[in-house]
């Protein structure tokens, strides 16, 4: 079965020539007529996927009692812009906010909420989330329209979103994997004439045999600087959620999801979601080299285990009935524990500050 984008694609292809990983995955989801973000709600069990904050409002109270924590710790200023960037269906802010109008009315009233989302479909969708809390939340399209003022900001499953380079390793080095035509016009990855800069193996005494792929991504260093710029400017805390790796290496992490079930990348473009996981390394990296302090990286169950997951649960499970128990259960299992399914050990979890301040769970900033 071939889709709108897939022709509109094998068109451009046929037109221009191969084109690169990184416009692929742009059009896949970004394409003003049949890009993924732009035609369809993919969260939820009736979407593609289901994030952390669907799975349980636990999530979403835990990332509010860090933000009321890393507050307290920059010396409780006001007032505060809390800003998340790719906010899904608005539930993860809901739960935020509930936990910080309860904890720390103070920052609560101080604080305005700004919501970077593109997509007009998925903006109609967390207004009716956030429909309660009036005027206090405002939309923006681009990191560009945000007030100054500090800032406490917020990305969960965001830089996974972000298109990445691919490089293919031959026997006259990297070489950049496009995507192309085979010989019964269907898409399929050849690779191009773009070589990869030497500076991005340096670190590595051996690499690997032809065949093994090389992930860079531009965009998402660029997007990682936006949101350093901001906070050196202002200060205040990030805190970046994703799916990924702790240390930069080889291997090909590009996938489609579609209707739960994994997908080949390109088999079905516009109607999967596209994404590839994090290099965590690189982030740190990026920024560290503007100025950030790094407060720490730790897998997602850690972190949530750090700031109260268990006993939270335990609370919210009291004098339930049994049923609701063993939801919640498997709800803190799915979060924080280890295994196919679960995200506890494949998501992991940066926070870096400008100025620099010490933030749990986090044994200490470097």
């Amino acid at each position: 079965m071939t889709t709108a984008l897939a022709e509109k694609i094998k068109a451009l292809i046929q037109t221009s020539g191969p084109i690169s990983v990184t416009d692929y995955f742009a059009l896949c989801l970004a394409d003003p007529q049949h890009g993924y973000y732009q035609t369809r709600n993919p969260f939820g069990s009736l979407g593609d996927f289901v994030t952390a904050p669907e799975v349980s409002q636990l999530f979403g109270e835990m990332i509010g009692v860090f933000v009321v924590h890393a507050w307290q710790n920059h010396g409780k200023p006001l007032p505060v812009c809390l800003v998340e960037v790719g906010p899904g269906r608005g539930t993860m802010m809901s739960d935020m906010l509930r936990v910080i109008a309860r904890v720390a009315p103070d920052l609560f009233e101080g604080a305005s909420v700004h919501l970077v989302e593109t997509s007009d479909r998925l903006q109609d969708v967390q207004k009716k989330t956030l429909e309660s809390y009036g005027d206090k939340v405002r939309w923006h399209k681009g990191f560009d329209e945000l007030p100054e003022g500090f800032t406490l900001l917020v990305a969960n499953e965001l830089f996974d979103a972000i298109p990445i380079r691919q490089f293919v390793k031959t026997p006259t080095g990297f070489r950049e994997r496009m995507v192309g035509l085979d010989a019964n016009d269907n898409l399929a990855f050849t690779v191009g004439v773009a070589t990869l800069d030497p500076d991005f193996l340096k670190d590595f005494e051996t690499l690997p045999a032809d065949g093994a792929i090389f992930e860079i991504s531009p965009a998402r260093l660029s997007v990682m600087q936006v949101i350093c710029e901001r906070m050196a400017a202002f200060g205040g805390t990030s805190l970046v959620i994703d799916y990924g790796h702790l240390t930069t290496g080889f291997g090909d992490t590009l996938q489609a999801v579609l209707a739960h079930e994994y997908d080949p990348p390109l088999a079905h473009p516009g109607m999967a979601d596209l994404t590839s996981h994090v290099d965590f390394e690189q982030l740190a990296r990026a920024a560290t080299a503007l100025g950030m302090q790094i407060n720490g990286l730790l897998p997602q169950g850690d972190f949530l285990k750090g700031l109260g997951l268990l006993e939270r649960a335990a609370a919210l499970a009291k004098e339930k009935p049994e049923d609701t128990q063993h939801e919640i259960a498997l709800a803190v299992d799915r979060l924080s524990g280890s295994g196919q399914g679960k995200m506890g050990e494949l998501f992991k979890v940066l926070a870096f500050s400008s100025p620099p301040v010490k933030l749990m769970p986090f044994r200490s900033g470097n």
